[in-house]
């Protein structure tokens, strides 16, 4: 599939969701996101294409799964500051906001760990700050020397699966601490027909298998 065909089936999907989102007012969720200092560890989650700013409706529960899987140590969160537009365009701005947010906390933080993750446009907003080549733009990528502190990534519905490729195949540095989900039928990720297939994540026990992916991640140090 051309760079250009892709984006633009991307694009038709995610208008579609989010029209879903709205008529399900699921874009009402609130974000989640804490103003703590400095924790043990710290979620960025970016959202997917069309929801309102915050963790979106596959962030938050995912990181109240976390946080729940997690009682021993303290977990705040940060949803990343990008348009999550329908054209596309926003993943490289996006993937530039999450890189600097983590570098930022990562310096300020010196003790803090990191679970990265996305949903849909988010997803790919992910890939590109963990050095990933995409056909949604560029941007920014997290310092090398910050690899040992983010101890898992998390994605759904990722757009990359689309030119047959996933984390753990692209990327020799955060690989083996991806785990990623793409539904049966979900267009974004799997060339499917079905828009409810892509709504679905946080409702089919992904978003509970994805936050126990990361709580063993973080409990094996």
């Amino acid at each position: 599939m051309s760079h250009r065909a892709s984006r633009r089936k991307l694009t038709i999907v995610s208008v579609g969701v989010a029209g879903a989102l709205g008529a399900a007012g699921l874009t009402l969720l609130p974000s989640m996101a804490s103003a703590a200092p400095c924790s043990d560890v710290e979620v960025v989650f970016a959202r997917g294409s069309g929801e309102v700013p915050g963790l979106g409706i596959v962030g938050a529960p995912l990181v109240r799964n976390i946080k729940s899987g997690l009682p021993g140590k303290s977990v705040t969160s940060h949803a990343v500051d990008y348009a999550a537009n329908f054209s596309q365009t926003s993943a490289g701005p996006g993937a530039s906001a999450m890189t600097d947010h983590v570098r930022s906390t990562a310096a300020n933080c010196p003790d803090t760990s990191f679970v990265l993750g996305g949903y849909s446009q988010g997803a790919s907003v992910t890939d590109i700050a963990l050095g990933i080549r995409t056909t949604l733009g560029t941007g920014r990528t997290i310092p090398t020397d910050l690899a040992p502190r983010v101890k898992a990534v998390v994605v759904f519905g990722n757009p990359l699966q689309l030119s047959g490729r996933t984390i753990n195949t692209a990327s020799g540095l955060y690989g083996a601490k991806a785990k990623e989900f793409c539904n049966t039928g979900d267009p974004v990720c799997g060339n499917g027909r079905s828009t409810a297939a892509h709504l679905r994540y946080h409702v089919n026990g992904s978003v509970q298998t994805g936050a126990s992916f990361a709580v063993d991640r973080i409990d094996a140090g």
